[in-house]
């Protein structure tokens, strides 16, 4: 690779984390345009961590019914995200240097699953959250098993922490055991999640500079 197309790679290596960072920014402009807030909160009024969804921003009514005016918002903030997360999934590969069969279903799942995560506002929010789960499980299961083998072992911890709160996520969920603290849970899951893949960015960012990709 010529000297100018590492460089361009290594800048284009960079917007997920650009576009993480812009995410987060949206998401915290999103929370305090929602004014109306959950009906059970003790205010009544605002985004509450502890009791509203990340996806009640993505609604363009509040549970109260009336007009949420953070949807715009949020819903550039899920565009951003899916984008860069697509992005990721598809450089990710590069992080290891021995390549398998592993790796190309950790980037077909991943891309999948951010691009059907795109449609998450547009209604049938149960069945787009399972579909993408399932392709986003399968990416992070295969990465966590390159990470394993190419002995990344504290990204690979790091990994298996949020596999482990994504699938709790989805049993209380699914179950209904705990799910008054579901809210709380999601957003922590987030937090590492981001986290995660913001620490795989980076690494794959220090591996290419230091590459003949």
């Amino acid at each position: 690779m010529s000297m100018y197309k590492k460089k361009r790679h290594i800048i284009l290596v960079r917007l997920p984390l650009v576009g993480m960072f812009l995410f987060v920014i949206l998401f915290l402009v999103a929370t305090l345009q929602y004014t109306t807030g959950l009906g059970t909160s003790v205010s009544g009024l605002g985004f509450n961590f502890k009791e509203n969804y990340l996806c009640d921003l993505l609604d363009i009514n509040t549970l109260e019914g009336t007009i949420n005016p953070a949807h715009i918002t949020a819903r550039i903030a899920l565009t951003i995200i899916c984008f860069s997360l697509i992005l990721l999934w598809f450089e990710l590969p590069k992080l290891f240097s021995i390549k398998s069969n592993t790796l190309t279903i950790m980037q077909v799942t991943g891309i999948i699953s951010m691009v059907i995560l795109l449609f998450l506002a547009a209604g049938n929010h149960d069945v787009i959250i399972r579909i993408a789960g399932v392709f986003g499980l399968f990416a992070v299961i295969s990465i966590l098993i390159e990470l394993y083998k190419a002995s990344l072992f504290w990204l690979f911890l790091f990994g298996f922490f949020f596999l482990a709160l994504f699938l709790t996520n989805y049993y209380i969920y699914e179950s209904g055991i705990l799910l008054e603290c579901l809210p709380l849970i999601q957003k922590i899951t987030f937090v590492i999640c981001l986290t995660w893949f913001a620490l795989l960015n980076s690494m794959l960012y220090l591996r290419l500079k230091q590459s003949n990709y």
